[in-house]
């Protein structure tokens, strides 16, 4: 009887050190974060999109868009060529994402004032270009600026995710707090909740599609909403191509006056 309750002890012991060998295993929600920013998506990469604005009549704006992109060991560089409507042909706008965790640098280039404008951080909150996309939506949001943490897992669209909370670390944001839900492995968040003071949801990211090409898992397809005035935003990314050939001479605020590539 003493031998089986001396087995019965230290199965119990063996059950309880492989359960908290399990917990100490799984990743953060800073590590899944860290993925999620660190997502090899090529070094260079030119692109087409289709931005498409709705109001809350169901009345849709169309504008087409040039992109550029490059990332070094110190930033990730990208720049936006808008080519139609006549209304915004001619625009263009820049962000510079640094690696250290530094404020993204951002500017625009308005053709009508001939001068290309930089953003201010008091300006990053605002609508870009009459959009549901904020400036600070299209920089790339560095993981040190939030506290993260996994509050669950969930199975969407066949796809198994972490679902990680995210609270500001600073006081200078729209939203109170994030909560994202993260692919497994492709480290692609598939959908994005924005809370405002009152913990209510006010916008909301959805991803729609997204494609593996040339071996860097890609968002293709991606939905802004703002519950609050029912509007949305999508963008559509085609005619992906890597290894273009630019140069960090490139995403200068000349060439945001000069325009795309011939």
């Amino acid at each position: 009887m003493k031998k089986n309750q001396k087995m019965t002890a230290m199965a119990l012991m063996m059950a309880s050190i492989i359960s908290v060998a399990g917990l100490s295993a799984q990743i953060s929600g800073t590590e899944v974060m860290e993925n999620v920013y660190n997502r090899p998506a090529g070094e260079e990469m030119n692109a087409n999109l289709v931005m498409t604005i709705t109001n809350s009549r169901g009345s849709t704006r169309e504008r087409s868009i040039i992109q550029y992109s490059m990332e070094t060991q110190e930033k990730e560089s990208k720049i936006m060529f808008f080519t139609a409507p006549a209304d915004v042909r001619d625009t263009s706008f820049m962000t510079w994402s640094w690696e250290d965790g530094r404020n993204d640098d951002q500017w625009i280039y308005l053709p009508a004032l001939r001068r290309v404008k930089r953003i201010s951080s008091d300006s990053k909150n605002d609508s870009f270009m009459g959009s549901d996309f904020t400036y600070d939506d299209l920089g790339e949001r560095h993981p040190s600026e939030d506290r993260h943490t996994i509050i669950g897992e969930e199975m969407i669209d066949g796809e198994d995710c972490y679902i990680v909370e995210s609270v500001p670390v600073g006081d200078d944001d729209a939203f109170s707090q994030t909560i994202s839900w993260i692919v497994k492995d492709k480290w692609i968040g598939l959908k994005r909740n924005y809370y405002d003071e009152k913990n209510q949801v006010y916008k909301n990211l959805s991803i729609d599609a997204f494609d593996r090409i040339d071996g860097f898992w890609i968002i293709t397809d991606m939905t802004m909403t703002d519950m609050d005035r029912n509007n949305s935003t999508r963008i559509e990314m085609r005619d992906v191509s890597f290894n273009v050939d630019l140069e960090e001479s490139f995403f200068t605020e000349r060439q945001m006056k000069i325009g795309p590539r011939r």
